[in-house]
């Protein structure tokens, strides 16, 4: 059991991943956070799909809270998530920057003030070897416009050829993939002459980094549940 005088232990699924490196060298920033890859008083996991089972099962089996920042996860992964929240305190996140918590708020609000009559298109833009699209947080902001409008959401994707009038109340998702971009998402919201873009541009992995160590310190003492970036960003 740690005490406030004990820096917080964080044990990493994927120390060796672009996350887990990048990680690392937050906790270097400061003396908060220790990594300790056994006996974690947070587990973070920003692995693969199939390494989920594993890391929920291991943080039930200790009795500490977990971050999940894996991306491209299936309806069954959401239903294990939700399982495990009975349990432990689960935080889900596919964009653990500070920044897009705050943009995911600024878009359910834009959504809900300017209504259906305004077309929503979602742009993102990652580096050549991401595997999935869209990004999970384009989904998570696509999410959030829908919810603004008090609708489930109509995603369009992939738009090519003829005759491809959108539907009344789609959310539109392009992706863009190349070169070493962290991530860039635009929000448009595409109104009669008029137009509102929130944009949001990582320009390093640190931001995510530091916005887990943020997480990681949310979830200690936290009651079982299911909580996302939103939950973080909600005191500030």
């Amino acid at each position: 059991m740690r005490t406030e005088q004990l820096p917080i232990r964080l044990s990493l699924v994927a120390p060796n991943g672009r996350m887990g490196k990048a990680i690392a060298a937050a906790v270097a920033e400061g003396r908060e956070f220790t990594l300790d890859p056994d006996h974690g008083d947070v587990i973070i996991d920003f692995s693969a799909p199939a390494a989920l089972a594993g890391s929920l099962d291991r943080a039930i089996r200790a009795a500490v809270p977990i971050l999940i920042g894996t991306t491209g996860l299936d309806d069954l992964a959401s239903r294990r998530i939700e399982e495990a929240s009975r349990s432990v305190p689960v935080l889900r996140a596919a964009n653990t920057s500070v920044g897009v918590a705050l943009l995911s708020e600024l878009v359910e609000r834009s959504a809900r003030v300017l209504g259906a009559d305004w077309d929503v298109e979602v742009l993102e833009v990652h580096h050549r070897n991401k595997a999935d699209a869209p990004s999970g947080t384009a989904l998570v902001l696509g999410e959030a416009a829908a919810d603004g409008r008090g609708e489930p959401m109509q995603a369009e994707s992939g738009r090519h050829g003829i005759g491809l009038k959108r539907a009344p109340g789609a959310i539109g998702f392009s992706a863009v993939r190349g070169g070493s971009v962290a991530g860039d998402h635009d929000v448009m919201f595409l109104g009669p002459e008029e137009r509102l873009v929130l944009s949001h541009r990582a320009e390093s992995r640190m931001i995510f980094a530091r916005g887990a160590l943020a997480a990681a310190r949310f979830l200690i003492g936290k009651p079982p549940g299911l909580y996302s970036m939103r939950d973080v960003i909600a005191g500030a």
